[in-house]
């Protein structure tokens, strides 16, 4: 069975366009409106997006039903394998009573929440994403600020907003490296454009991450702080990008940012140490004053414990991070490891759709192959962390796979939610309505370069993934750049830079942050928490992309 995408199944662009959002608004008011639980709406959702691309853009059942389950296959491998697993390295900890220490040593670097949050939801955070990408930045992050303390839905909330700044140079640069093969346009101009559009929001993020915490006041009092570990992440992230190439932004920004604030904080402190309502504020400078049993027991504890107890206690974290860096720097074990690697192509949806390149009307079969890398996965290198750290935490294979088996039951409607969202997400694609979307967006004209960010905010949005809106997007922001006289390697870097700002909406991370916190069930308040945010970025983003695009020139390299 052959079927060729229809883009305009009305003939009528803007009908089509309105009639294509109809899954993406129900799925909204599902969760801002009525407030499902994030299982429901994902469900209900797919099964909107279904019978319309069946009875709209008349695609085949079978297709339809192939193309929905390989989105939830992807689902569960690789995204639902690394949200099991980092969840399950964070309660490892906590069940080996290490996570006490981790809380203590944090907590001797500062008590401030805000700090807190700077160091590990920014900082940290941009490094796993850095090495690691997909869910894994707000699982570990966010567990490990709610276990310090954190109100477990801000914990979430924060590192969504947290997670917007590293996301286009994710996963060792694959984002960019995607947009290149696609669109056509060289790799290294295109890692200098966003390295001079993302370092922008990277001064701003957390700045706001902070006002959204604090309020003006207590934001101004750590100012120091902020403009320490946002402007060393953004400068870094700068040269890298412009001068080294797409694959190592994240990593040396997220380590620069962090020595640079630790070193700050050896020898500057803010007056008073920020707590959230349901705590209380105290002097740091004056012993004893207020002191919150918590911050009491880890200010008395931090000097109890020996470096030797510290790095045990990290050393889950730090075999995490080793062997991340280890599973996608190296090409020797990329190779040896890939060799497991099964492409399976799904039978009845593999070269079955034809979709249609944008104005050139060229059509193509489009693949479908699920990519089982059952040893290349982050997935499983999180696992060989979990499977070590037994024996460096020292727990029982009794305790380890009782923990499993509770992770596993934690997360069961979590992972219904991810598997639906990308049910969602490949039936947008295969059936043409995500192009549908694209096509309508990028009829705008001139006003194009401010929109152009709108487009890969979308596809994060649907997808998840900066890759994903990507490879979707990327010739569709060329050939449009072309019609209206813009360079197009700023519009392809726009569709990568627009799509970070989605990431914190995005279905697939929404499910993840509730999962590793404890709040599944409130993935509607946290979406509405975050949507706001994610509209104020992707508008600054547009802004910078128009200004870039018709008065500073001069950065486009």
């Amino acid at each position: 069975m052959h079927w060729i995408q229809n883009y305009n199944p009305f003939g009528n662009m803007l009908v089509s366009f309105v009639v294509a959002c109809v899954p993406i608004i129900f799925f909204f008011w599902s969760l801002a409106v009525r407030k499902m639980k994030g299982y429901k709406a994902g469900l209900l959702t797919v099964l909107v997006a279904v019978l319309e691309a069946v009875i709209i853009y008349r695609m085949p059942v079978s297709l339809a039903l192939e193309s929905t389950i390989f989105g939830g296959l992807q689902g569960l491998w690789p995204i639902g394998w690394i949200i099991i697993t980092a969840v399950f390295l964070y309660k490892l900890t906590v069940v080996s009573g290490k996570f006490n220490i981790i809380q203590s040593s944090i907590a001797s670097i500062t008590e401030d929440r805000r700090l807190q949050a700077l160091l590990i939801a920014f900082s940290f955070g941009a490094f796993l994403e850095g090495t690691a990408g997909y869910g894994t930045p707000v699982a570990i992050a966010g567990a490990l600020l709610a276990g310090l303390g954190f109100n477990p839905f801000y914990a979430a909330g924060l590192c969504l907003i947290a997670n917007t700044a590293p996301v286009a140079f994710g996963g060792v640069g694959i984002p960019i490296l995607t947009a290149g093969q696609v669109s056509g346009i060289d790799v290294h101009a295109l890692s200098q454009m966003v390295g001079r559009q993302v370092p922008i929001l990277s001064i701003f993020v957390p700045f706001w991450l902070v006002f959204i915490m604090a309020g003006w006041k207590k934001t101004i009092e750590v100012l120091p702080a902020i403009l320490v570990c946002g402007v060393s992440f953004a400068l870094t992230q700068f040269f890298t990008s412009n001068f080294l190439g797409p694959e190592l932004p994240d990593v040396t920004s997220a380590l620069v940012s962090m020595v640079a604030l630790a070193v700050l904080l050896r020898f500057w402190q803010p007056k008073s140490v920020f707590r959230f309502k349901s705590e209380k504020e105290w002097n740091g400078r004056v012993s004893g004053a207020g002191i919150t049993e918590q911050a009491a027991a880890l200010s008395e504890n931090q000097n109890r414990y020996s470096l030797l107890q510290i790095t045990r206690a990290w050393s889950p974290f730090i075999l995490l991070v080793a062997i991340i860096c280890l599973w996608g720097a190296s090409a020797n074990i990329k190779d040896l490891l890939g060799k497991a690697t099964m492409l399976i192509p799904i039978p009845g949806l593999h070269l079955a759709i034809e979709k249609i390149q944008p104005i050139v009307s060229l059509a193509t079969p489009y693949p479908a192959i699920f990519k089982f890398d059952i040893l290349a996965a982050t997935g499983t290198a999180i696992l060989l962390a979990c499977v070590l750290s037994k024996f460096l935490i020292g727990i029982s294979w009794k305790t380890w796979i009782q923990t499993f088996g509770d992770t596993l039951k934690e997360l069961t409607f979590p992972l219904i939610m991810v598997v639906s969202v990308l049910g969602f997400a490949y039936i947008e694609n295969y059936s043409g309505m995500s192009a549908t979307l694209g096509l309508g967006l990028a009829s705008t004209g001139s006003v194009f370069p401010f929109v152009s960010p709108i487009i890969g905010w979308l596809g994060v949005f649907l997808t998840g993934s900066d890759t994903s809106s990507n490879a979707l997007f990327s010739n569709l922001q060329k050939v449009s750049a072309h019609q209206i006289g813009v360079d197009p390697t700023l519009l392809i870097a726009a569709n990568s830079t627009g799509g970070v700002a989605a990431k914190m909406i995005s279905p697939q991370s929404i499910a993840v942050a509730t999962a590793a916190t404890g709040q599944v069930g409130k993935e509607g308040s946290l979406f509405m928490f975050t949507i706001k945010h994610s509209l104020l970025l992707v508008a600054i983003i547009g802004i910078i992309t128009l200004l870039q695009a018709y008065v500073f020139h001069w950065m486009i390299p």
